[in-house]
C-alpha cells in the first residue's frame, strides 16, 4: 500500500488543527447563538463540494439544524460537464439563494476548493444581503493560485465574513507516481469533512454552555434511532422539508 497518500492528510489535519482554531471557534461561536434565536446552518455548494452539504444533513451524531441546498443542475449526478458549465453562469448563485429560505439570522457555508466560479461567489454575495452570516470552506493556496471566473473579480475567500481554510494544495491532488505526470489523490473531501464536524462539535458546546441541548441526531440504525429521533425530525421537518 502506497502511504503517501495518509501521510498527507496526517500534515494536512496537524496544519488545520495549528491554523484553523481560532476561526473554528469563531464559526462556532456565531453559530450557536443564530441557532439559539431559531436560526439554521445552511450548506451549499457544487460539483463534488455538494457532498460536503449532505456529510452534516440528517446525520448520525450530527445537528439537526442544517438545511443543505441541493440543486441538481449543479450535482454530478445530473451530469458532470453540465454541472462544470451551470457553477459558471453568472446570477445563477443568487438565484439558488433566493429560492431558499435563508434569511438573516442564519449561517450560510459555502464549499469550494477553488472558490473561483460565479455561482458560489454569486450566492455569498446574495447571502450577505439577505443579512446571513457567511463562511467559506476552501483552500486558499489553490484559490490565491487562480483567477475569478466572476465578473467582479473576486474570489469566494475574499467575499464571506469568515473563511475556513483546508489548506489543500493547488490542484487539490497530492500524491505523485512515478510514470503519470498528473497527481492523484485529493484532499479536500476529508479535510472539508473535518470542518464541518469540528464547528458542529463547537456549535453543540456553545449551545449547552447557554444552557440549551442542541439538536443531535442518533443513528438511525440502532435500535433506539427511530424512537429518539422523531421528535427532532418533527420539530425540524417544516423548516428542513428534506428531512
Amino acid at each position: 500500500m502506497n502511504k503517501d497518500y495518509l501521510n498527507s492528510l496526517r500534515r494536512l489535519l496537524d496544519r488545520l488543527e495549528e491554523t484553523q482554531e481560532n476561526a473554528v471557534d469563531r464559526v462556532s461561536d456565531i453559530c450557536a447563538g443564530r441557532v439559539a434565536r431559531g436560526g439554521l446552518m445552511y450548506f451549499f455548494g457544487t460539483g463534488h463540494s455538494h457532498m460536503i452539504c449532505e456529510e452534516p444533513f440528517y446525520r448520525a451524531g450530527g445537528l439537526a439544524c442544517v438545511y443543505p441546498i441541493l440543486e441538481t443542475d449543479l450535482m454530478l449526478h445530473e451530469g458532470a460537464s453540465k454541472s462544470s458549465f451551470y457553477e459558471r453562469l453568472p446570477g445563477l448563485g443568487g438565484a439558488v439563494i433566493d429560492n431558499s429560505p435563508l434569511g438573516e439570522n442564519d449561517v450560510l457555508f459555502l464549499i469550494s476548493n477553488s472558490g473561483r466560479n460565479a455561482v458560489i461567489v454569486d450566492a455569498a454575495l446574495r447571502a450577505k444581503e439577505k443579512g446571513a452570516f457567511t463562511v467559506a470552506i476552501t483552500s486558499i493556496n489553490h484559490s490565491s493560485s487562480v483567477t475569478s471566473r466572476h465578473p467582479g473579480g473576486k474570489r469566494l475567500f475574499e467575499v464571506c465574513d469568515c473563511v475556513l481554510d483546508n489548506g489543500g494544495v493547488p490542484g487539490d491532488a497530492c500524491v505523485t507516481l512515478e510514470g503519470l505526470s498528473q497527481p492523484i489523490a485529493p484532499t479536500s473531501t476529508v479535510l472539508d469533512t473535518a470542518l464541518v464536524n469540528l464547528v458542529a462539535i463547537g456549535t453543540a458546546q456553545k449551545l449547552l454552555e447557554k444552557g440549551i441541548v442542541p439538536p443531535v441526531f442518533l443513528s438511525a440504525n440502532t435500535d433506539q434511532g427511530d424512537k429518539a429521533n422523531k421528535s427532532i425530525i418533527e420539530e425540524y421537518k417544516r423548516r428542513i422539508p428534506l428531512l
